[in-house]
């Protein structure tokens, strides 16, 4: 049977996809614990959620990149008292520069934020939810993850990898994990990196449908959970394209080359480096 919850922490969840999960999940009768940073936003999600689903809603301000702040939602995950059903690890950043040419605390940074915050709080939730015999852990992945993009793909590679990985560990146990796995989405996320959003407008989804889609496919037990055909049939083609091919494309496009005109002196495009996904922090 599709798993229902009682309570859930979502991370991440002051704007963007978090905040759509956290509705999304008020509406279905859950009781939250949201964590961000920016208390502000969450107290104002907080009690527009109270108002409209009358359900108890839980504010914890957090930095999960700050070991203090990473120890406070880990001992929120290990409290018997109020156990969470439901770990929505969705905090996560990107870095506008690529590894090169960028700040390596920033690359430090999105690892501490989008690799081992997720490695904490999993560990910190599951053991609970296998003694319990409930829970799910849905992890916010990107199709990134099947690209070579750099250190954010690498963090999302890891983070599908782990969580399938963990899915098969809990197999029967009462316990399960998704990975979501959307493409671009329309959130803050790249207004925050001071990336503009491109592509062909069918690539962008809206966190709506992202969220509704995830949270279903959570429920069922998916391991892996990629929104809409367009993106499923995306990510079975980057599994299946040989990975000399995906190098010699992206490196093309990350490093923006641009053929000189005979007699001027040529510009180089953007070094940004392209991150599909839908997480805030």
């Amino acid at each position: 049977m599709p798993q229902t919850y009682r309570t859930a922490l979502v991370t991440g969840a002051s704007a963007g996809l978090g905040a759509e999960l956290a509705r999304q999940l008020a509406a279905q009768g859950t009781g939250l614990v949201l964590v961000a940073r920016d208390r502000g936003r969450l107290d104002a999600l907080a009690a527009d959620l109270r108002s409209r689903h009358a359900v108890a809603v839980e504010v914890l301000p957090a930095d999960l990149v700050d070991p203090d702040g990473l120890a406070a939602v880990e001992s929120r995950l290990r409290d018997a008292g109020e156990p969470v059903d439901l770990l929505v690890n969705n905090a996560g950043l990107g870095v506008r520069e690529g590894f090169v040419e960028g700040d390596l605390r920033d690359h430090e940074r999105l690892l501490d934020l989008n690799v081992r915050a997720v490695l904490r709080l999993s560990g910190a939730a599951v053991p609970d939810m296998r003694a319990r015999r409930r829970g799910t852990v849905l992890n916010v992945s990107s199709v990134a993850g099947w690209l070579p993009f750099g250190t954010y793909g690498a963090s999302k590679a890891w983070v599908t990898t782990f969580t399938e990985g963990l899915a098969a560990e809990l197999r029967g146990s009462g316990v399960t994990a998704t990975a979501l796995c959307p493409g671009y989405v329309v959130t803050e996320f790249h207004d925050r990196m001071g990336v503009r959003r491109s592509g062909p407008p069918f690539l962008w989804l809206r966190a709506e449908d992202v969220a509704a889609g995830g949270l279903a496919d959570a429920a069922r037990g998916r391991v892996v959970s990629v929104p809409t055909l367009r993106y499923k049939v995306a990510a079975t083609l980057l599994q299946a394209t040989p990975r000399p091919l995906l190098r010699r494309a992206l490196t093309a496009r990350v490093t923006g080359r641009v053929r000189r005109p005979a007699g001027g002196a040529g510009r180089s495009g953007s070094a940004a480096q392209p991150s599909p996904s839908s997480s805030s922090s």
